[in-house]
């Protein structure tokens, strides 16, 4: 098997290393990663410039780009093969409900799923490192049974890991994506010369923490799945847009 492996905290982050680590002797493992942190990045390309590719010493390739760029590369020019499975993380932080939007750790793993690759992203759901090594566990078991039993076709997953020992999870639970409050007020400040500067403000509180969801998977001490799309379609409003668009 050959692994493509990304993320967004930056090819020199502690995540990306062990998950490496915990991969090794299930395939050929190739690491394109950001040059820097691209947290909150998204399905971002950039088209405004060139994107450069070096190697680091311990063999890992970056870019000066996004993770989305990252994945593009590699599918498209930079390897001269065709991944069989693409992986990102492991991140600093949760990746759950509406913030998956934003995500640039699923937007790695997603840049795969749109070149038809199974693809899945793995987050620790508390930042600062905390049991990294139970989440490296974690997503060896999982492409391990990727490898025994194939996900099925065009699957893209999306896993978070509780920050707790490998011995206190309960197991994996498939869930549904929760829902968020919306985030909190932007917090105002100014530079040194009194111009008004703005930061995004905090990540809004859960409102659907049930227990199909992947926050209420993490809250029991789950590892939770959330199998994704990218088809953003509106079925359920179709009928009624067509219905809509006839009476003007």
């Amino acid at each position: 098997m050959r692994i493509l492996v990304c993320n967004d905290d930056g090819y020199n982050a502690a995540g990306i290393e062990a998950l490496y680590q915990a991969l090794q002797g299930l395939g050929e493992l190739t690491v394109v990663a950001p040059e820097t942190n691209c947290s909150g990045a998204s399905n971002s390309l950039t088209l405004s410039r060139p994107l450069s590719l070096r190697q680091a010493s311990n063999g890992f390739y970056y870019v000066n780009g996004t993770p989305s760029d990252c994945v593009h590369l590699a599918m498209t020019g930079v390897l001269d093969f065709r991944p069989d499975l693409v992986v990102s993380g492991i991140n600093n932080g949760a990746n759950m409900g509406d913030d998956t939007l934003y995500s640039g750790t699923v937007a790695a793993a997603m840049e795969g799923h749109l070149f038809g690759v199974p693809a899945i992203a793995f987050s620790l759901t508390e930042r600062g490192w905390g049991h990294l090594d139970s989440a490296a566990q974690v997503a060896r078991e999982l492409v391990l049974q990727h490898q025994a039993v194939p996900l099925p076709p065009g699957t893209l997953l999306n896993v978070n890991i509780p920050p707790v020992p490998y011995d206190v999870l309960k197991g994996t639970k498939i869930t549904r994506l929760g829902k968020r409050h919306p985030s909190e007020p932007v917090i105002r400040s100014t530079t040194p010369y009194g111009e008004p500067i703005y930061w995004i403000g905090p990540v809004g509180v859960v409102s659907d923490s049930a227990d199909d969801t992947d926050f209420g998977a993490i809250q029991d001490l789950y590892v939770s799945a959330t199998p994704l799309r990218v088809d953003l379609t509106n079925y359920a409003q179709l009928d009624q847009l067509r219905r809509w668009s006839e009476q003007t």
